[in-house]
């Protein structure tokens, strides 16, 4: 009689727990997706905005002509990614009442928040209701990811395909030998959607195919060779309907990958060598070339840049799920399951500190990464309460007080950086004011939207009119084609500083710091992240600090 009232009262209790934990992972997507709705318009445009842009435009002009226009499939080097993201933007323009620019920016909030619930999604999936609101909130508040998320029209929308695509296979590990067809469809619209972003997607064949082992090997040791061959020929089978809509979404966001067999290999031939002239880039205090960035530079640049709570509850997950490979007492599906997650975490990152290809722009290129991280950590608070439960129930209390001060330090920065949160640098690498002498931050040029904005207000104020017959004249150390954007009509921008009147520049290393009067100097945490200067009857040589590669 005690032990069935033990039960009565603690199943409530675990239902309640629950409920309030999914209560809150709502909770925290409507903030986040209420925040995001009104700050999407302060994030300014990186270098390769306008160019995506002119990518959509080619891309639906394809489309709309019958594929008699092909421009599209050989613009620039675009043509070799997927360009999805870029035409839902695009026609998302056409019946909306915002500008392209602003546009991109919302979808790309949109994104992310996607991104958000299904990395609740998934941890929820894998470790319960704790797991799933942790995981959330360790991938809502790291200010890599959501700074990415609003304005890096490639890698961001990848991140959020590739999680859909885990979600596909964890639940394919879940399910084997006999996937729903739900499974069976959010793994080809996932494979779909990831490898139509970059040929990268590839990669998560490699995670299935090692983290599918242990479950093979007791598949081998339970039913026999044969019959555990004929339940994966199975699987694979069932599984083609899906993987051919993937192929077919692929088709759809990447043209240029169905027009011939070997396309996505000619990709991946293409991308794993440099394509563009050598420049350099400030890592740890010295200017080194792209294609020399020593080892180090992810694990350096992860370590320093994620919150200081994602990377100790990622490191606890990742040697959890390494010690739980050899453990009898956990089933072969979670641990292809944990394994998988661990391998979409990590491999990505082991590969290029192997291979050594060329790297720059921080972590951008490695975005993809950060939710499967997410994931492990929300899984190992989770798992971290439930021990502390049975066995110091005591220390719950201050175990949770831990995880929500580790939390409010990247929140407070995010708060502080805002709208540069992708130019982040944790308390362990000084935050951004240390991290400027060694990294470079505003990679992106985000910046010059804020200046520009300045600089107009300041004209305005001091009710400044344009030479007669002219435009007023403003040179530009940094991405031109944003600046402009940001400008408008009644400025002529370039690089040519002899003739110019203003000169705007982003506070990294190239650019110079010039003798001559700041009309707008835009900072956070005391680093300045651009200016702009008065250089009316001044003669300014250049505004590069370092010769142009």
């Amino acid at each position: 009689m005690s032990s069935i009232t033990t039960s009565a009262l603690e199943a409530p209790a675990r239902r309640s727990v629950e409920k309030t934990c999914d209560d809150l992972a709502f909770l925290v997507l409507g903030v986040v997706a209420v925040v995001a709705g009104l700050t999407f318009r302060d994030y300014g445009l990186g270098w390769d905005d306008y160019t995506h842009a002119e990518y959509a435009d080619l891309l639906l002009r394809m489309y709309g002509s019958g594929f008699k226009d092909t421009g599209a499939l050989s613009f620039a080097n675009l043509y070799m990614y997927g360009g999805g993201f870029d035409m839902a933007a695009a026609l998302l323009h056409k019946i909306i009442p915002l500008e392209l620019f602003e546009t991109r920016r919302l979808l790309g909030a949109v994104v992310g928040v996607i991104g958000l619930a299904v990395t609740w999604r998934l941890a929820r999936r894998v470790g319960g209701p704790l797991a799933g609101l942790a995981a959330l909130l360790l991938l809502a508040l790291c200010p890599t990811f959501y700074g990415h998320m609003f304005m890096n029209p490639k890698d961001a929308p990848f991140a959020v395909a590739m999680v859909v695509l885990i979600m596909g296979l964890v639940r394919l590990i879940e399910e084997y030998p006999a996937p729903s067809p739900r499974t069976i469809l959010i793994v080809g619209l996932g494979a779909g959607l990831s490898i139509g972003c970059r040929v990268l997607g590839g990669l998560a064949l490699i995670y299935a195919v090692i983290g599918f082992i242990p479950l093979w090997i007791e598949e081998y040791r339970k039913q026999g060779a044969r019959e555990a061959t004929h339940r994966f020929a199975h699987v694979v089978y069932v599984l083609l309907p899906g993987l051919a809509l993937g192929y077919l979404v692929m088709g759809l966001i990447w043209p240029w990958s169905i027009m011939e067999p070997g396309h996505p290999l000619e990709a991946v031939t293409y991308f794993s060598h440099f394509f563009e002239k050598p420049w350099k880039e400030m890592f740890d205090g010295a200017l080194v070339s792209v294609p020399d960035m020593p080892w180090s530079y992810l694990p350096t640049l992860f370590a320093l840049q994620l919150p200081e709570v994602l990377l100790v509850l990622l490191t606890a997950a990742v040697v959890a799920t390494f010690m739980s490979l050899s453990r009898k007492d956990v089933t072969a599906k979670r641990k292809s399951i944990m394994l998988m997650l661990t391998l979409a975490a990590t491999l990505p990152l082991v590969i290029a500190m192997v291979k050594r290809p060329a790297l720059y722009n921080g972590i951008r290129h490695f975005i993809f990464v950060i939710p499967p991280m997410a994931v492990l950590g929300g899984v190992a608070f989770a798992r971290g309460m439930d021990w502390l439960g049975d066995n110091r129930r005591a220390w719950q209390p201050a175990a949770l007080a831990v995880f929500a001060f580790g939390l409010l330090l990247p929140l407070s920065e995010m708060i502080r950086l805002h709208p540069y949160q992708y130019t982040h640098f944790n308390h362990i690498a000084g935050t951004v004011r240390t991290a400027d002498n060694f990294f470079m931050l505003d990679y992106w040029g985000l910046a010059l939207k804020q200046a520009s904005d300045g600089l107009r207000e300041q004209l305005a104020e001091r009710q400044e009119v344009p030479p007669q017959h002219r435009k007023w004249k403003v040179a530009v150390c940094g991405p031109q084609r944003p600046a402009q954007v940001a400008l408008g009509p009644d400025f002529t921008i370039g690089w040519d500083s002899h003739a110019a009147d203003f000169a705007m520049t982003l506070g990294e290393f190239y650019c110079k710091g010039l003798a001559a009067p700041v009309m707008v100097e835009i900072k956070r945490d005391d680093v300045v992240f651009a200016r702009v200067y008065d250089i009316r009857g001044r003669s300014i040589s250049s505004l590069l600090a370092i010769p142009a590669p």
